[in-house]
């Protein structure tokens, strides 16, 4: 059976989901939202698709739709998945998950009572280099990772319009690239749940009313720790978005570049493990990463499996977020 899929948004986002499902054969693209007329009828055309609503609530009303993929400003994620979810509606939502845990616990609620499936959109899941690492470290080769430093950093550009607006965003840098990082690193590391969170999130290079600028330090159950730096408009990074770096009690493994550094003491030699990824890509964040996460989530529906990432891992992420936002404006730790 085809499955039927709707989008809410016409932005850059949503035309990456929708090229995803014009890929596989067992899903139908059937309808888009957008408070845009202009802007749906462009959408629409692109990519074949007949029906248009200005809400949520009025395609659902409708139904015909077996999967939401909610690409909207963050301040309408969480709304509009409850309530595809409480229509029996499978979610995929963009990242940050809610506004906050609370927002991203009412989700998961929402999920739990109707059985409809929900992912949320940490893309860099799916991504060919990050699963090599992963496999790298579940097989022992950098042995107990001790520490990881990541990056979600947009240098020399920053975005514009909604999500520059806290009504609309919620936060700045941190919720819109500093989470990549985060869920990276976690995912990384096996995905443990977090102890403590210390940050200092500021507004530093624009005059915009939410962050673009953070430094996260987040200690994990079982020991390790990750050094997280989130930002837009900054001058310098030392990696691209989610490139990660971990510190391991027998190695060196990283993202962007992807390799591995495995020193001998007794021999004073390091045998670096070279992947064959190319150094720098082409697209850093390729269509077939996308693909992929899309193509996994239609299998979680028709094989009945709890999607991960999911409301749990979507959960976990926004708790280090709010954290990280109180421990900046106490100057304090924040216990989880």
């Amino acid at each position: 059976m085809t499955l039927r899929i709707a989008f809410t948004g016409t932005g850059h986002i949503s035309r990456v989901h929708a090229r995803a499902a014009r890929g596989l054969a067992d899903l139908d693209a059937v309808a888009i939202v957008n408070h845009r007329p202009e802007s749906m009828a462009e959408y629409a055309a692109e990519f074949g698709i007949e029906r248009r609503y200005a809400t949520v609530e009025a395609l659902l009303a409708d139904g015909g739709v077996d999967i939401l993929c909610v690409c909207t400003p963050n301040y309408l994620h969480g709304p509009q998945a409850v309530a595809a979810l409480e229509a029996g509606v499978h979610v995929m939502v963009e990242k940050p998950m809610a506004l906050n845990a609370a927002g991203a616990e009412a989700m998961r609620r929402a999920s739990e009572t109707s059985g409809a499936k929900l992912l949320v959109a940490h893309c860099w899941r799916f991504d060919d280099e990050v699963n090599w690492l992963r496999r790298q470290i579940e097989e022992g080769r950098l042995g107990k990772i001790l520490r990881t430093r990541g990056y979600g950093v947009h240098v020399n550009w920053g975005p514009e319009g909604w999500f520059t607006d806290a009504r609309y965003a919620g936060g700045g840098a941190l919720a819109d690239m500093g989470v990549h990082a985060i869920d990276t690193a976690r995912y990384l590391l096996g995905d443990p749940q977090p102890v403590s969170v210390y940050a200092q999130v500021a507004t530093q290079y624009t005059d915009y009313d939410v962050d673009d600028s953070g430094v996260i330090w987040i200690n994990w159950e079982g020991g390790a720790t990750s050094f997280v730096e989130s930002g837009w408009w900054w001058p310098h990074a030392d990696g691209p978005e989610a490139s990660t770096q971990l510190y391991g009690a027998r190695g060196f493994g990283q993202l962007f570049p992807t390799r591995l550094e495995l020193p001998d003491r007794e021999a004073a030699t390091v045998e670096t493990v070279d992947p064959g990824f190319p150094p720098v890509r082409d697209e850093h964040c390729p269509q077939e990463m996308y693909d992929a996460q899309l193509a996994y989530f239609v299998r979680c529906i028709r094989e009945d499996r709890t999607p991960v990432p999911g409301a749990a891992e979507g959960l976990v992420n926004m708790r280090i977020i709010d954290a990280a936002l109180e421990s900046s404006r106490s100057g304090g730790v924040v216990q989880l």
